[in-house]
């Protein structure tokens, strides 16, 4: 089957989304970063997104429907983009791109966002979309112990 962003519905995540959404993270974060250590287990990221992420941020699932479901979450706190991330299969076929694009429509004012040093290709993603590194951490001040990156976005003012 073809996949392709017409495929999907961007949509705001209820409370029977959290286990879903929850498993797309666990998947991509296993799949893109490899060599990162999660702090928490399976078990603690599902009641997290369960108990915290769905019914206390504004959570965005990509629905592919039926067929597959949810394949991708993102998560906005304020003008922080904290969260996106797409099942494995389903990089690649847009969804980040109508998801970043919907992110900047909820924060037209600008918006930050870290992800990992190590995430070369998240960040080549961010950076197609405007974003520009702002910041290079030793990763002391995030769970994983990783070094990370923030990235900045502001709109072009005409």
């Amino acid at each position: 089957m073809s996949r392709s962003e017409a495929d999907v519905t961007l949509r705001r995540a209820t409370a029977p989304d959290a286990a879903a959404a929850a498993d797309v993270w666990l998947r991509s974060f296993a799949a893109a970063l490899p060599t990162v250590v999660s702090p928490r287990s399976a078990d603690e990221v599902r009641d997290y997104f369960r108990d915290v992420v769905v019914p206390f941020r504004e959570t965005w699932v990509a629905d592919a429907g039926d067929g597959d479901g949810i394949v991708g979450v993102m998560v906005l706190n304020d003008d922080e983009l904290s969260q996106l991330y797409l099942h494995p299969d389903w990089r690649g076929c847009g969804i980040g791109d109508q998801f970043v694009a919907l992110a900047k429509e909820r924060s037209p004012d600008g918006l930050s966002l870290w992800t990992f040093q190590v995430n070369k290709p998240a960040h080549r993603f961010y950076e197609r979309h405007g974003f520009v590194a702002a910041e290079r951490t030793d990763g002391s001040g995030n769970e994983e112990r990783e070094p990370d990156v923030r990235y900045v976005w502001r709109p072009l003012i005409p």
